[in-house]
């Protein structure tokens, strides 16, 4: 598994920049070769991205999710992935710390992860976010539900 950890700063509230990123559907928005994602329900996700070159597919499940704090995810099928993505108070705002584990797959993947590609893009998708929502000031939407242990539980509702 190739894996990369990046954090920026964006100068926004936590819950601004959370909420945010909790709009997956908007991420074609800013992170490069991201065609599209659907989600399917509160827990999953089918991701439609350009890696190395090549179209991949995949369904997500996020398996963790605590407001303003983290969310936390794995691939169930198609381009093996998982990572977490975490939300902190900084001095001008919020300093997020993207970390995400990736399965190569191909010549032309493991070359590319070998030079670092992967490092490359976090970092630039990162930026993208950063612009994105330092210009915005407002999210696109929010989700403030909680996912723990693979239940889902939506603000003033039960677990499920």
């Amino acid at each position: 598994m190739a894996t990369t950890k990046k954090t920026i700063e964006v100068e926004v509230p936590v819950r601004t920049a959370y909420d945010q990123w909790t709009q997956f559907e908007e991420f074609p928005r800013f992170m490069d070769g991201v065609e599209s994602v659907k989600q399917l329900d509160d827990k999953r996700l089918h991701w439609r991205a350009t890696v190395g070159g090549k179209l991949k597919e995949w369904d997500a499940e996020i398996t963790e999710q605590r407001p303003d704090e983290i969310i936390a995810w794995r691939s169930t099928s198609g381009a093996r992935n998982a990572g977490t993505v975490t939300f902190e108070p900084a001095d001008k705002g919020t300093k997020v710390t993207l970390m995400l584990d990736y399965e190569p797959q191909g010549a032309a993947e493991k070359t590319g992860g070998a030079l670092g590609v992967l490092d490359r893009q976090v970092s630039s998708d990162l930026d993208r976010f950063k612009k994105f929502i330092e210009e915005r000031r407002t999210p696109t939407g929010e989700w403030r539900g909680t996912i723990e242990g693979g239940r889902v539980e939506e603000p003033g509702k039960t677990m499920r």
